[in-house]
């Protein structure tokens, strides 16, 4: 099967047009799927006019079942591999072939923005320390070798998500990345870090709010 690239969004009308124009360019045959947390904006119908699939969600609101929703439909149509990326051109769909090529030897690649050769371009000295902290935060809790367990750009082998399982995980927030990340971890999933450049949004505001940073900092140590 070709590989399916799921994007949960969030008022994202101003990037989505972009993002699923860029992701075609760079990998052609992906199925791709926007799952939307009913946004006022009408991103949902402008990925809709782009010609993709879209859930559009009624229950709560939240990156976590965002993805549990998106990887249930992907995973029982049979896509394989699976992809995921944010909507706000933060991720460079240029580097999605680079993820699937990692696969060969791998079960989950993780886009790393803290492994050699990754980084950021427009943040501040605030957010880099915040996105390092919480790596090695969770890093230290939870025994892992990885640099970057909080990005979301990320490459899965369907066997591998399938074995996470999806619907089992808890986290609301930024801590999905982590808590689905660490689970491929645990169940022995052979995890590698592939570098990218992770870009600050042009358009669009932020959803990285004071309660996501804290469900992230009390969740970590119950996963261990």
């Amino acid at each position: 099967m070709p590989p399916a690239v799921v994007i949960p969004t969030f008022n994202e009308a101003d990037n989505i047009g972009l993002l699923v124009s860029a992701i075609r360019v760079h990998l052609p045959d992906a199925h791709i799927l926007v799952v939307d947390d009913a946004s006022p904006d009408g991103t949902a119908d402008r990925a809709e006019a782009a010609g993709v699939a879209v859930i559009r969600r009624v229950g709560p609101r939240g990156l976590g079942p965002a993805y549990r929703e998106g990887f249930t439909r992907v995973l029982a149509e049979g896509w394989d591999p699976i992809l995921q990326m944010d909507a706000d051109l933060s991720h460079d769909p240029a580097d999605l072939p680079r993820l699937v090529a990692a696969l060969a030897e791998a079960d989950l690649a993780l886009g790393s923005r803290w492994t050699a050769g990754g980084g950021t371009v427009a943040w501040g000295l605030g957010r880099r320390m915040l996105s390092r902290f919480g790596s090695a935060y969770a890093r230290t809790w939870l025994k892992m070798p990885q640099r970057d367990l909080t990005g979301g750009f990320k490459a899965w082998r369907a066997a591998t998500l399938e074995a996470v399982g999806p619907q089992s995980l808890h986290a609301d927030g930024y801590a999905f990345q982590i808590e689905s990340t660490w689970r491929a971890h645990r169940f022995g999933a052979r995890i590698v870090e592939v570098p990218i450049v992770f870009t600050e949004r042009r358009a669009g505001v932020s959803k990285l709010s004071g309660r996501i940073v804290v469900e992230a900092a009390w969740r970590v140590p119950g996963l261990s």
